[in-house]
């Protein structure tokens, strides 16, 4: 090597590799490696060009620094330690390694059993060792110039309670949009594109919830099956955008560029992230990155070493006990925010984060750590509250300043619908924020985002129209999903002309969505279910990169004419009613400083009391909520047949109609209703307001 390609020393922070306008500083951490090698690669990332070994290792990272690189630099790791499985250590330099810092990926692995560090198929199994070379079929990293003109942007940073979440896919809300060039579709750019956003703001959506956006990994026995992992759940690189959803390779300030125009029309972005596990999967996964880094430190291992102890049912779990691998989460979280300004997360298996191994515990390391920090505290943070671990459901035991996917709502609000009994209570509960579960700690309604449907299960069309799963695309003999769907296809499995069905089902759609936009917390509202996406009764439609996941454009789709502007003006009229978007519990104010008051009316207009709730038959019920100068009636239902609801006296003036599901009916500014009593169909809802506002 000339003497000018000898590398300097360099430092041992920030981790990965940092370009700082003359030279570029490596830096990976490693406790338990004996050596690390650097591999340079030419720009197509076919030939192995230069391997220089960093020259120094301080505080267990291994750092050098190399003047001649520059910006655009192919590159990987080979690192060297003992390969002693029965120990926790997988260490293999033949194998290719993805820098768990890498701002930018190039190209695509492309499965391989030279990508796994083991013999595949070796009678000793995973303790065998594998010497082929597995760079041929690996991703490399990218050095990237993190200059970025953000100009004026301005974050929207809309408070909670004003917020509607719409949970999207990045390829599947423009797939389908006939307004964009081709190659811009299923795109960062085809979703910061102009016909795009203004489909959220006429909707009123205020933030999109983005399934995961890291760069993710086809699962091998997907591609042997001809599918692939499209929901992206499957994380190799947590600072990397997935190189799918980009137009260019490594061209990463697509994704700004994104995050800028949502910004400009007043929507927040959202990722949802996977920190609990990685794309390497059990002991027999692949030697991808932190296996071969680190094995020992990065994941949490089993008694038996050589194996995993996983609560994600995905064969692996980060060890968020371990200060470097709780370091590279609150790193990659915070560029996401500093660097990226993206305004919160969602989180994947939030309890596997949340565990001190066996148990989950509100004060564990990542929880607190999010906490105090003085970036990620400024953010939205939404936590899946359950893992498939040891007691893994903890809905409502996230710490303050938490929000929660609210599973119990969603079941609820479905097994009303359906005509369950026994389900008032639960019900008046979700409406009124699930006081039951997150009025602690200074909590607020807005901690439950409230769904009716989200990425995982049946879309809101799928809800009336199944009543079991099909899931046979998948490949899996339709035993993958769940069967506690809780759904009702109205009379009839599946696709059907009969037009009776086809009315009930419209009606049981707005039944639904009245119900969620008009309760109290964060409403989250599933891509598509606007224009009544159907996937088939595929509930667990991870696997597939076809239409039904994608957002239909088609300008003549009945839904634009009736459902999708009957959901606008529900959103319209959350928004201009403070009573529907509470900080406080109804319930809740000791010192009279909140004046709203909620009452839960019998159609006789009389307060249910104790023996109503407990009656299993009770399906209809009332929702009066007051405060000075407002005042809302909410009507619902459920029962077979019609009831005559007795109108309480408005606080002033009289009352408006705002919602009729029955009929197909929202609107803000609603219509006079000057009678006694209403008669309210079966499955219907009505809401209305009082004309003294």
């Amino acid at each position: 090597m000339s003497e000018d390609r000898i590398p300097l020393a360099g430092s041992d922070a920030p981790l990965g590799a940092t370009w700082d306008g003359s030279g570029v500083n490596f830096a990976l951490f490693s406790a338990h490696a004996t050596r690390v090698e650097l591999c340079l690669f030419e720009p197509k990332g076919r030939r192995e060009t230069d391997r220089i070994e960093l020259p120094e290792n301080t505080h267990q990272v291994w750092h050098g620094y190399l003047p001649w690189v520059r910006p655009g630099q192919l590159y990987g790791y080979r690192v060297h330690g003992p390969y002693a499985p029965d120990a926790g250590h997988r260490f293999n330099p033949h194998k290719l390694l993805i820098d768990p810092y890498a701002r930018a990926l190039h190209g695509n692995l492309r499965w391989h059993d030279a990508l796994f560090g083991y013999r595949v198929g070796h009678r000793d199994g995973d303790l065998s060792f594998d010497r082929r070379d597995s760079a041929f079929v690996m991703p490399k990293c990218v050095v990237v110039d993190p200059a970025h003109t953000w100009g004026n942007d301005i974050r929207p940073a809309h408070p909670w309670p004003e917020t509607v979440i719409y949970e999207a896919h990045v390829k599947g809300i423009s797939a389908r949009n006939p307004a964009l060039p081709e190659q811009m579709r299923g795109t960062f750019e085809g979703l910061a594109a102009p016909s795009t956003i203004a489909h959220l703001k006429r909707l009123g959506i205020t933030a999109v919830e983005l399934l995961p956006v890291h760069a993710f990994v086809d699962d091998r026995y997907l591609i042997d099956r001809g599918l692939t992992n499209y929901w992206g759940y499957n994380t190799l690189a947590f600072f990397a955008p997935a190189p799918r959803y980009l137009m260019r390779e490594g061209a990463i300030n697509e994704f700004r560029l994104m995050v800028r125009r949502l910004h400009e029309a007043g929507i927040e972005v959202i990722l949802d992230v996977v920190y609990n596990h990685t794309a390497e999967g059990n002991q027999m996964g692949p030697t991808l990155s932190f296996r071969g880094i680190d094995n020992a430190s990065y994941y949490i291992l089993g008694d038996d070493r050589r194996y995993y102890y996983d609560t994600t049912g995905c064969g692996n779990t980060l060890d968020m006990r371990h200060s470097r691998a709780l370091q590279l989460v609150m790193d990659s979280l915070r560029y996401w925010v500093e660097d990226c300004h993206v305004d919160g997360f969602r989180f994947d298996l939030a309890t596997a984060l949340g565990r001190e191994r066996e148990a989950f515990d509100e004060h564990s390391v990542f929880l607190e750590s999010t906490r105090q920090d003085p970036v990620l505290n400024k953010v939205k943070l939404i936590a899946e509250p359950w893992d498939v671990g040891p007691d893994g459901y903890q809905l409502g035991n996230f710490p303050p300043g938490w929000a929660e996917w609210n599973g119990h709502f969603r079941d609820t609000v479905r097994a009303f619908w359906r005509g369950d009994e026994g389900m008032a209570a639960a019900l008046a509960d979700g409406l009124m924020g699930s006081a039951a579960l997150f009025e602690k700690a200074g909590r607020r309604p807005w901690a439950s985002v409230n769904f009716i449907t989200a990425h995982d299960g049946f879309t809101l069309a799928d809800l009336v129209s199944y009543n079991d799963k099909h899931n046979e695309d998948n490949g899996e003999n339709n035993q993958d999903g769940t069967d506690n769907n809780l759904s009702w296809n109205c009379g009839a499995e599946g696709p059907t002309d009969d037009p009776d069905i086809q009315r009930l089902r419209d009606r049981q759609r707005r039944n639904l969505m009245a119900t969620l936009i008009l309760a109290q917390g964060t409403p989250m509202i599933l891509m598509g279910d606007e224009r009544g996406r159907s996937q088939h009764g595929n509930n667990n439609a991870y696997c597939q990169d076809v239409e039904f996941n994608w957002l239909d454009w088609a300008p003549d789709h009945p839904d634009r004419a009736g459902f999708e502007p009957f959901l606008r003006g529900l959103i319209a009229i959350r928004r201009a009613h403070r009573l529907l978007q509470s900080d406080k519990f109804f319930h809740e104010d000791p010192y009279g400083r909140f004046p709203g008051r909620a009452q839960w009316l019998r159609p006789d207009s009389e307060e249910l009391d104790a023996q109503d709730w407990d009656n299993p038959g009770t399906r209809a019920l009332g929702l009066f909520l007051s405060q000075p100068g407002e005042a809302l009636l909410a009507l619902l239902n459920a029962s077979d047949g019609a009831l005559d609801f007795t109108l309480p006296e408005p606080p002033g003036g009289g009352w408006r109609l705002l919602v009729d599901t029955g009929r197909g009916f929202a609107a803000r500014r609603g219509k006079p209703c000057d009678v006694a009593s209403v008669s309210i169909e079966a499955r219907t809802v009505l809401m209305l307001e009082s004309t003294g506002r």
